[in-house]
């Protein structure tokens, strides 16, 4: 939808990645007038990922936080999926058929047993397996796999048909999409009030979220101390393509010291992943990295090399520095944050989804039973400094720019912005 040159909107997220698109959708559902600002929805970080729904098999001992919002958002992953496919007429292929991590040498069975046990304290569903019962279980896996732990309730979805479906349900709801870069905030006074286009274009806003993943820290407009730490952590990976049925599972193991996995799509593709890598904005496809990925995936599974290599693709995750997401209300009157969620923005996009459309109707209970984590306090974007001093930050607009709202009735559907 073309936008005039002073526009207003009751809520305008910043960002078209899953994360945004699900926030925006909760949004729209509550009724409100959401406009969806980004130059090519769905073609960030959203675009690169595997889609792994997987918080047990990638527990870690300084995680647990984030294992808590992971299951949390994993539970609601099944309605979530259905609901969408419902409103967008799109499947995302949630499966539900769990996780294998494998290992080959001593060192790493010990490794992995160690995690296995911290998965048992916290009484979450794993499964040892020897190497015989691995294979039983997969039998593309190779020879010299010594054995592995089974996480039977993790999960995963087709990241791109997630993004399909949202961009056909904000359609279908009504929901305005900008197809332009954001440059930075409007701010008057202590108050966020909306953005400025890359040309110049001003769109006021009674709440603006930013959800604009590894760019969320480079707009301007913010004072110093509110802009978010974000950082890109660049990932490569590569897509294989087979007869479905090669892998039933996603496929973990640590080769070469390093965490590879395998996820398959029920249309034969192999998500095979992934670097990590701190590289700042760089989104060049490497060599080295490609051979890497190949080299320790046929250490998993042999017969990868014979697949057919159906695309490669880096993306820029959004890292911060405890590796937690930040979600919530700012300092800043009128700013709340969804972004930051590094590995897991496929994951906990309906937990965060949830929480912002109540933050933004000023409800406290999202949509959540009494063992929900505390998001408020884990996310809070608060928990790495202080409020930004009074009088600085600004960003001039006037009242004469804004246009008139269009109160809470959705308007024409707006064409897929890519």
């Amino acid at each position: 939808m073309d936008v005039p040159p002073a526009a207003h909107a009751e809520v305008l997220v910043v960002g078209g990645g899953v994360v945004g698109l699900s926030v925006a959708w909760r949004a729209a559902q509550r009724g409100y007038a959401v406009t969806v600002a980004d130059p090519s929805p769905g073609s960030g970080a959203t675009h690169a990922a595997a889609g792994m729904l997987a918080p047990v098999s990638e527990l870690t001992y300084t995680e647990e936080p984030l294992l808590r919002l992971g299951l949390s958002s994993l539970v609601r992953w099944p309605a979530f999926a259905a609901e969408l496919a419902g409103e967008s007429g799109i499947g995302v292929d949630h499966r539900t058929d769990g996780t294998l991590d494998v290992a080959f040498g001593p060192d790493d069975l010990a490794a992995l047993g160690e995690v296995a046990g911290l998965m048992e304290k916290l009484s979450l569903p794993v499964e040892r397996l020897t190497g015989r019962e691995c294979r039983r279980v997969e039998p593309m896996l190779a020879p010299s796999v010594r054995g592995g732990v089974l996480a039977p309730g993790d999960a995963w979805v087709d990241p791109r048909r997630v993004t399909s479906a949202l961009l056909a349900a904000l359609s279908h709801r009504g929901v305005t999409m900008v197809a332009a870069r954001v440059r930075g905030f409007a701010v008057e006074g202590d108050a966020v009030r909306g953005v400025r286009l890359a040309d110049g274009r001003l769109i006021t806003a009674d709440q603006v979220v930013l959800a604009a993943g590894a760019w969320s820290g480079t707009l301007e407009g913010l004072p110093p101390e509110a802009l978010p730490p974000v950082r890109p952590v660049k990932g490569q990976i590569m897509r294989l393509r087979g007869a479905p049925g090669f892998l039933g599972r996603c496929v973990r193991g640590t080769v070469h010291g390093s965490g590879a996995y395998l996820v398959p799509r029920g249309d034969g593709e192999i998500v095979l992943g992934a670097t990590q890598e701190e590289m700042g904005f760089d989104t060049r496809v490497t060599a080295g990295a490609l051979w890497e990925l190949l080299r320790d995936a046929r250490e998993l599974v042999p017969g990868v090399t014979e697949l057919e290599v159906a695309g490669v693709v880096a993306g820029l995750r959004p890292g911060t520095p405890d590796n937690l997401p930040l979600i919530g209300r700012t300092a800043l009157p009128g700013l709340l944050l969804a972004t930051g969620h590094h590995r897991g923005g496929v994951l906990l996009a309906p937990l965060t989804a949830d929480v912002v459309a109540a933050e933004i109707a000023g409800d406290r209970s999202p949509a959540g039973g009494t063992d929900d984590p505390p998001v408020a306090s884990i996310c809070s974007p608060l928990r790495f400094g202080g409020p930004p001093r009074p009088g600085t930050g600004h960003f001039p607009w006037t009242k004469e720019e804004r246009g008139p709202s269009p109160g809470r009735t959705p308007g024409p559907a707006a064409p897929e912005a890519r």
